[in-house]
């Protein structure tokens, strides 16, 4: 299966991506205390819950529907039960399934891959193209994984975290690119941190986590480098998975090598 972690950045927080990343030059700090010091982070680990996996066939696009509404489901109370409890917002997103997402939908840059999937932070709506390169084999926890990532972007948006990046400043491409991909690398922090909250997955072992672990990839030579390399996006989700705790994926304060 070709796999490949899709940009699924809100529109708040796609900066203009344009031309090829400036030499490394010294990072500033990153300083905006919704990003740092963000009250998300002191609410402790998600509550422990369970999620069952609706079955799903080989090509089947409304079986894979249902298995990502039944995704979206457990997502809802896991994280809604953890942010009221916290005091903090909570809306449910929507959910929405495009044949082709179309140039420009929602202000985003939009792939030309045959299956991908957005946040649009304009109307907060986790947006699913279906298509072969995910449905080819869906019995990999691969449509799991990429719906709790969507989610996790959602979690930031309503936690404050997407304003407070768009507050943030930045003097060079560098900088610009460093800050995307932390914001990238907490959304699947927080999908590790939700998956901990509901594992074992029934009729799952710890063989389909590290299966679903190796799925992960992250920029490839040659491409903007937004996301992180395959070891920063597979460290960060398995140190949500860790620790099952939101508070520890403060990427924002993590050296710069941490999200390279």
């Amino acid at each position: 299966m070709k796999i490949r972690v899709i940009a699924a950045l809100s529109a708040a927080a796609l900066l203009p991506l344009t031309g090829t990343a400036a030499a490394a030059s010294g990072q500033d700090p990153v300083e905006g205390a919704g990003l740092v010091a963000n009250a998300l982070y002191e609410a402790g680990q998600l509550p422990r819950s369970t999620c069952a996996e609706k079955p799903v066939k080989r090509n089947h696009k409304p079986m894979a529907r249902a298995y990502i509404n039944a995704v979206v489901a457990c997502l809802d109370r896991t994280w809604g039960k953890h942010l009221t409890a916290a005091g903090l917002e909570f809306q449910k997103p929507r959910v929405k399934y495009l044949a082709k997402v179309p140039k420009g939908y929602c202000d985003l840059e939009i792939d030309n891959y045959n299956a991908q999937a957005y946040y649009c932070e304009k109307n907060r709506t986790l947006i699913f193209q279906l298509g072969k390169d995910w449905l080819d084999d869906p019995h990999d926890l691969w449509l799991f994984s990429i719906t709790s990532r969507m989610y996790g972007i959602h979690v930031q948006e309503l936690v404050g975290i997407g304003a407070a990046l768009d507050e943030e400043s930045y003097d060079d491409d560098a900088e610009e690119r460093e800050l995307v991909r932390r914001y990238s690398l907490q959304s699947d922090c927080f999908a590790g941190a939700f998956m901990k909250s509901v594992w074992p997955l029934k009729g799952r072992s710890g063989k389909d986590w590290k299966t679903s672990l190796n799925l992960l990839l992250g920029d490839e030579p040659g491409d903007d480098r937004v996301y992180g390399k395959t070891a920063n996006i597979r460290a960060w989700t398995k140190r949500g998975f860790a620790t099952g705790d939101p508070g520890s994926c403060n990427t924002w304060t993590a050296s710069a090598s941490k999200v390279a």
